[in-house]
């Protein structure tokens, strides 16, 4: 909703100050189409040639976290929290039953409780891969999680990816624009023997390929990427909770510890309540019981 009010906002703001300051937007609109070819068109044509079809894919994919925000709420917080819960649980109580969740967690009748996060691969092999290795014994707790921070350092790395293509298309649009801008110059050049009034308004259009390459860098194409960046930030501590609960366990700390552990690392904003996921807890139990 917000990133709508932004582009209307955009739009208001620039073309109604413009308007309100005696311009006219009759020169822009005839020149718009042309400088929007050439502008769009080779802004689009140089992301294709720096990214292969993955990456497009990905960023075109991407550009929807800009309306619909972070993928995880702070109530998927409080069901991973629950999730990890009864299978640290089960895992202490029972090592071998664990093994049948981590291996077909798609089949997991505790995986099953909680659709979202199970549909997530990423999520589902970082907890699956991590408890598989605790079941292994491992000597060295600090091996594991030295593991886990490459991993999601990697992950994050790939994610990041379509907001830095995006980021450097905006910085470009802005050259391309006085590319444009410059093209119009010369078919203006071509016709220096027209009237002043004919010659005003070719250069005022040529002028329009300056201020829409700027114009779509800085108010669309850059702030478009700030916001898939800081959205895929933001749904990374959801990995990073995950990986400071599977930690405190491979260091076996009690259950309800790892749990803490895990809301206490989780930013504010999105931390689940003590309280909330206390009762949430209960209900956990109950259910096992």
């Amino acid at each position: 909703m917000l990133g709508i009010i932004g582009i209307v906002m955009i739009f208001a703001m620039v073309f109604g100050g413009y308007l309100a300051a005696g311009g006219k937007l009759g020169i822009i609109l005839k020149a718009l189409p042309f400088e929007m070819m050439m502008i769009g068109g080779a802004a689009v044509g140089a992301f294709l040639i720096s990214n292969d079809m993955s990456a497009v894919k990905h960023t075109a994919k991407d550009i929807g976290k800009v309306f619909k925000g972070p993928k995880w709420k702070p109530d998927d917080y409080r069901d991973l929290l629950c999730l990890l819960f009864e299978l640290i649980r089960l895992a202490r109580q029972n090592p071998v039953a664990i093994e049948e969740h981590i291996e077909t967690p798609e089949e997991s009748s505790i995986f099953s409780k909680y659709p979202k996060i199970l549909a997530d691969k990423e999520a589902v092999a970082l907890i699956s891969d991590t408890m598989r290795s605790a079941s292994m014994n491992y000597d060295d707790p600090h091996q594991v999680e030295e593991i886990l921070d490459k991993r999601m350092e990697a992950t994050l790395h790939h994610s990041m990816h379509p907001s830095h293509a995006l980021q450097t298309v905006a910085d470009g649009l802005p050259a391309l624009g006085i590319v444009a801008a410059v093209l119009g110059v010369i078919k203006t050049m071509a016709s220096i023997d027209q009237p002043p009034e004919i010659l005003g308004k070719m250069i005022g259009g040529a002028l329009v390929g300056t201020f829409l390459g700027v114009f779509l860098a800085y108010g669309f194409v850059g702030p478009f990427a700030g916001k898939v960046k800081a959205v895929v930030e933001e749904d990374s501590h959801f990995y990073h909770l995950i990986r400071e609960v599977l930690v405190a366990n491979l260091h076996n700390h009690a259950t309800n510890i790892c749990i803490e552990v895990g809301r206490q690392n989780t930013p504010s904003h999105i931390r689940p309540s003590f309280s909330d996921l206390e009762e949430a807890l209960k209900g956990v139990k109950q259910d096992a019981a």
